[in-house]
């Protein structure tokens, strides 16, 4: 039996820990702050309740194996997990709406014919064979297995199957997620679909890879998915599965750097001064580890290091308290696209300013467990904005400006949103920065291949023995399915060694 200290209760994090646990290993778990799940937020107010993070969940049968793989209860016994339908509905610039049935092709291609005119759901569709493709070249490398120690293979080719087209005297194929959606969906509402998707990843579609077609076949091969009393019960139950499996859990305690022995990872030492010896140390993100390592490298150099450009965005959510109750057959999730998509990518990205009309998330969960009684609705409001990095999100008056224009944005799908409001409670990347400790409050994203790998992410397995890195700015990067296999990748590395090759 190995003692394993873990630094952090994010998902990925506990998701480590209770395999270890079941492994045998004795666990514990230091988080500085008072409660676990890391992005996976809640606030609560009034009788009201809000997810401050994800709203939906894709690939749930990556939770659904680690519960299968830490006790005899599934996943589905620990919480209410439902697919909604329609996966979202999409209000466009152009006023145009259609709402895209869950998980069918059949469905989606009707719906978007629909709405757009004929073909619209042909291209739709075509495009989503060859995103699958992609999924299928990529996904074993950047979700199921540790990083390739040649990780350099994964950004040297491609895996999209960009359609080759003759234009004038030249043969051009898209390289950028951008150029699929203007050169091969045709129509200006699909581009801003399939841009949608790296958006709310905090990914500019104008610089990632045609790889990032792989985010919306998530979606469409997996369906979305929601947990009854919102996705913060999600972290509840993997937390109560790591304390059956007798996980220690320490809140209120903050590590203030890991002890190294024989130039092995050796433990750590807490702010009070509480030094733990271990045998292993899990932690996250990476650049934590270096500093409370001390050390410049943890990689030996061998490491991917992301582009400065391809570093993820922020996320600005805002809870809103709304009096009338919520109107039968409304979507769970409505995207309302920018009316500027170009200014919208040119500030975020560009200027490192709030857009002025953003692309808006609406959630609005049929949810009893989220709202005082039937007379009231709990609705959340989420946009993509530069990170700390990049805008003083502290300026007198910032967040609640930007908040104005994304309740603006909000009523193009909820057109009585104002006078419903009794109250708003604002989040910016400040608060993302105090509950998670993120660099600059940013929200990771997934790896992706391709590119040369600026979006391949720090591998789990660092240079220094018996330390690893666990979460979302580690391998495989963000969102929770990548975070749950993060767990679990380090989980293997650790009981099976440096030949684990990942689940079969």
């Amino acid at each position: 039996m190995a003692r394993i200290v873990v630094i952090g209760a994010g998902m990925g994090a506990m998701a480590a820990a209770a395999r270890l646990a079941v492994a045998g290993h004795r666990v514990t778990v230091f988080e500085r702050t008072a409660t676990y799940g890391g992005a996976v937020g809640r606030f609560e107010r009034d009788g009201f309740a809000f997810d401050t993070g994800p709203g939906l969940l894709q690939v749930p049968a990556v939770y659904r194996d680690l519960f299968v793989k830490t006790g005899k209860e599934p996943l589905e016994a620990c919480v209410d997990l439902v697919q909604v339908d329609p996966a979202a509905r999409h209000v466009f610039a152009d006023g145009t709406e259609v709402s895209l049935p869950n998980a069918s092709r059949a469905g989606v291609v009707s719906a978007l014919d629909e709405a757009m005119g004929a073909g619209a759901g042909e291209r739709w569709g075509d495009f989503l064979v060859r995103a699958r493709e992609a999924w299928d070249r990529t996904r074993r490398p950047l979700l199921e297995e540790p990083l390739w120690r040649d990780w350099q293979i994964l950004g040297e080719r491609e895996p999209y199957p960009a359609l080759r087209q003759r234009r004038l005297l030249r043969t051009r194929t898209a390289g950028r997620l951008a150029e699929v959606g203007a050169w091969e969906l045709g129509d200006p509402r699909l581009a801003a679909l399939l841009e949608s998707y790296a958006l709310g990843y905090g990914l500019d579609p104008r610089a990632v890879p045609a790889s990032a077609a792989v985010l919306p076949y998530m979606e469409h091969a997996f369906g979305a998915w929601y947990v009854r009393g919102g996705i913060r019960e999600l972290a509840r139950a993997v937390y109560e599965r790591c304390v059956a499996r007798r996980v220690e859990f320490i809140f209120g305690a903050t590590v203030e750097r890991i002890i190294e022995k024989d130039g092995r990872a050796a433990g750590l030492e807490t702010a009070d001064g509480t030094v733990v010896e271990a045998d292993f140390v899990v932690g996250g993100p990476p650049e934590l580890l270096r500093s409370l390592m001390g050390r410049g490298e943890l990689y030996g150099g061998e490491a991917p290091e992301p582009h400065p450009g391809s570093r993820s965005r922020g996320r600005a959510v805002v809870c809103l308290a709304l009096r009338g109750p919520r109107e039968a057959g409304t979507a769970h999730r409505t995207v309302v696209h920018s009316t500027d998509r170009a200014g919208e990518l040119h500030h975020t990205f560009g200027t490192g300013a709030p857009p002025p009309h953003p692309t808006v998330w609406v959630d609005r969960p049929d949810d009893p467990r989220l709202r005082p009684d039937d007379a009231h609705e709990s609705v959340v409001l989420t946009a993509t904005v530069p990170s700390l990095a990049r805008y003083d999100w502290a300026a007198a008056g910032a967040a609640d400006a930007f908040t104005d224009r994304m309740v603006a944005a909000a009523e193009r799908a909820v057109p009585d949103l104002r006078e419903r409001m009794l109250w708003r409670e604002v989040r910016t990347p400040l608060d993302t920065l105090r509950e998670t400790g993120s660099e600059a409050g940013g929200v990771p994203a997934p790896a992706l291949a391709g590119q040369e790998g600026v979006l391949l992410r720090p591998a789990n397995a660092t240079a220094v023995p018996g330390l690893f890195a666990v979460g979302g700015w580690a391998h495989p990067g963000g969102g929770l399915p990548h975070a749950g296999m993060s767990g679990a990748l380090v989980a293997g590395l650790i009981v099976e060694g440096p030949d684990f090759r990942g689940s079969q």
